[in-house]
């Protein structure tokens, strides 16, 4: 892929995919059209090697192959000429797979001038736009769009249609731990829930938390007072500490283990040698229950 070439049609992909196949009354008339009809063998259509999503949901494919047997091909998929009777496929794969499943021979495409960086952007943006994406196929599209088409967070917010800051709390969704991303993709948890805990830095807490919150049914809000807790206790630790008050690391070790374990801050206090005391804070009857439920007693 070259991805120093210009991207000739970024201001169209601004309006969105719709535009990409705009007719060509605003071209000079000695520039050939970008983008015509027909009917294509579906033999002579390749598979769109940037396509972003490979996995699709065999009883939808069946169900959309049984409405193409009864209605046809209502939207055409587009395509590109690679040689004569050799096209590549741009978007419409799932039609593709069902139409071929219904048993068809041709299907309507849009046969369109384009090279590959502009495949791989036009693949990605028509992904996006799926009504049925979780949050991490949408932030890992929007990803390889920065990645592979060279953008910036502004353009890209500018091609999809979206503010710069919804594509940011996207992407940030993609440094939570493999776990809490999983849950999210399944709908474990909701996108207001993953943004609570990123705000965590610490990933045993944000572990310890997660855990918490999926057990006990928590609502974005919870999250929410759970960081802001242990924000303030953390803030609290560091105006009181001085340089005689350093912990060893394997006492802040432990720490943040017992924390983790917990899913509150807990505090190691060295009080001599070999002596010292371990305290759990609480800020309420519930929270106390919910520690004491821990203990074997």
């Amino acid at each position: 892929m070259d991805k120093k070439s210009p991207l000739k049609p970024r201001s169209v992909l601004g309006r969105g995919l719709s535009a990409l196949l705009s007719d060509a009354a605003d071209l000079p008339e000695n520039k050939p059209n970008p983008t015509c009809f027909d009917e294509i063998p579906l033999h002579e259509i390749q598979a769109n090697p940037y396509q972003p999503r490979t996995d699709f949901d065999q009883e939808q494919l069946y169900e959309l192959a049984e409405s193409i047997r009864q209605h046809g091909i209502i939207q055409p998929i587009t395509v590109r000429r690679l040689e004569p009777r050799v096209y590549q496929l741009i978007s419409g794969e799932r039609r593709l797979q069902a139409s071929k499943i219904a048993g068809l021979t041709k299907i309507p495409a849009f046969i369109r001038e384009a090279n590959d960086q502009e495949i791989l952007e036009m693949a990605l943006i028509e992904n996006i736009q799926r009504q049925d994406l979780n949050p991490i196929e949408i932030a890992l599209s929007y990803q390889r769009l920065i990645a592979e088409c060279n953008l910036k967070q502004e353009e890209l917010a500018e091609r999809v249609g979206k503010k710069r800051t919804t594509v940011a709390n996207y992407i940030r969704l993609l440094k939570l731990p493999p776990t809490i991303q999983i849950a999210l993709r399944d709908g474990t948890i909701s996108m207001g829930h993953a943004r609570a805990l990123i705000n965590i830095e610490n990933i045993d807490l944000q572990l310890a938390i997660f855990q918490k919150a999926i057990s006990e049914q928590w609502s974005v809000r919870q999250i929410e007072d759970a960081v802001r807790k242990l924000s303030t206790n953390n803030s609290a630790v560091s105006k009181n500490a001085s340089p005689q008050n350093t912990q060893p690391d394997e006492i802040r070790i432990l720490q943040q283990k017992l924390s983790s374990c917990m899913g509150t801050q807990v505090k190691i206090k060295i009080k001599g040698e070999n002596r010292g005391e371990i305290s759990i804070p609480y800020s309420s009857i519930e929270e106390l229950n919910r520690i004491l439920e821990i203990f074997p007693i």
